[in-house]
């Protein structure tokens, strides 16, 4: 059975892009790979899986959005609702009457409902939470999303240096950020100004954008 689903990487991150990936492909194929959420799975497991899956997928399509898109969406429109949009974009270009997304809502129902809305037509959108445990076609969409992303952080990270993995909670990844901010005056490329993470690391009343970048994750 084909069946399609969309799954993102980067959601929470202050360093570097959001990855959205949709992909159709059998279910029978992909248990055979024995494709898991790609959280559970170590890196070098993903890149092995990644051709594999794309040598059998039927269709798939990934959308990347750069922190400085992500900064300009978030001074009119909440993350949800960013990522809804976007797996609409990425679900729009496929063919497929039925698409399992893992919700990014708390609400799963209002979470498909707003992916509808940006839809020009009529698709049947399943929106669970743990669809990447628990769906086979949304597990080969993770490891996708997380192996484009992970190797655009690499490519990011030969270029600006070693900042951790990004994440808020990596005193590694705060603290190249208030070294760069200290020594340049300047937040490092490739930030998520609009994190809160950052108005509470260091003063940048004058650097950033007004009351948009007040708000939170």
């Amino acid at each position: 059975m084909i069946t399609c689903g969309v799954d993102e990487a980067g959601r929470g991150p202050v360093i570097g892009p959001l990855v959205i990936c949709g992909l159709c492909a059998d279910d029978v194929l992909l248990k055979e790979l024995n494709v898991r959420d790609s959280k559970l799975l170590s890196p070098s497991r993903r890149e092995k899986l990644y051709p594999e899956i794309l040598k059998i997928a039927n269709s798939y399509k990934i959308e990347m959005l750069k922190a400085e898109q992500i900064d300009e969406l978030r001074k009119t429109m909440s993350l949800n609702e960013i990522e809804a949009m976007y797996f609409a974009k990425v679900i729009s270009s496929l063919e497929g009457e039925i698409f399992i997304v893992d919700a990014a809502d708390v609400d799963e129902n209002r979470f498909a409902e707003t992916i509808k809305k940006y839809l020009d037509k009529n698709i049947n959108i399943i929106s669970k939470h743990k669809a990447d445990r628990d769906y086979p076609s949304v597990s080969a969409a993770s490891i996708i999303a997380k192996v484009t992303r992970d190797r655009e952080i690499e490519k990011i990270k030969d270029e600006i240096g070693d900042f951790g993995s990004g994440y808020p909670a990596d005193p590694k990844t705060i603290n190249f950020i208030t070294q760069y901010y200290n020594k340049y005056g300047i937040l490092p490329p490739y930030v998520r100004k609009s994190w809160k993470t950052l108005k509470n690391l260091i003063t940048l009343d004058n650097y950033l954008d007004g009351d948009n970048y007040e708000r939170t994750l």
